[in-house]
């Protein structure tokens, strides 16, 4: 068996929810568990794509045994008019077996997202990524208000957990502020796992 760890599992599209995903990764484990970043593949509006099993670049697909064998998950999509990304959804709609037989019961997780506007959706994305988790009876974390940066913030940033404001273009970084909630929600989710495991 492994060693206990946080799957990062998200979708995305221009690379600053992949962006978010890393520095997740890196308050995971400055929270003390190992963090394993998955993402998912594209899907086609015509029929199920193809994709490699392996991705040309970037994290690996996940597995529904990356998800069962998990400590806690922190989940990432792009705003697509208000909620998750079709990909994202897509897959989780594929965990069927999981909820049959309990596997996430128990088990913390958050949620990030990344918008192209300021008032784009953040928060009603965030809200639309908890509710299968609320079904698989995860307990949802979020960021608080001990978080000065999510009083501090001009970017993203909410009680639901780390977002960001990308602009319309999806070329603005991540910001300081940005930052420093993606780690606090890595590292919060880890503690919380590492709690729950003892």
């Amino acid at each position: 068996m492994s060693a206990p760890y946080v799957l990062v599992l998200y979708y995305s599209r221009h690379g600053a929810t992949a962006e978010m995903a890393r520095q997740i990764a890196r308050g995971v484990e400055q929270g003390g568990l190992e963090a394993r970043v998955r993402t998912v593949p594209a899907i086609s509006t015509e029929c199920e794509a193809v994709a490699p099993d392996i991705p040309a670049e970037g994290a690996l697909y996940a597995t529904l045994d990356d998800l069962k064998d998990c400590s806690g998950l922190v989940l990432g999509s792009p705003t697509r008019f208000g909620n998750m990304a079709a990909p994202l959804k897509y897959f989780l709609d594929g965990t069927s077996s999981l909820w049959l037989t309990g596997g996430l019961v128990g088990k913390p997780a958050a949620v990030f997202t990344s918008t192209a506007s300021l008032h784009g959706g953040q928060e009603t994305t965030q809200l639309s990524m908890m509710l299968p988790l609320l079904h698989h009876g995860m307990l949802i974390t979020g960021i608080p208000y001990s978080e000065p940066a999510l009083l501090e913030t001009r970017g993203g940033g909410t009680p639901y957990g780390a977002s960001h404001f990308a602009t319309a273009d999806g070329k603005r970084s991540l910001d300081e502020h940005e930052i420093t909630l993606c780690r606090a929600l890595g590292k919060r989710l880890a503690e919380v796992a590492r709690k729950l495991e003892s």
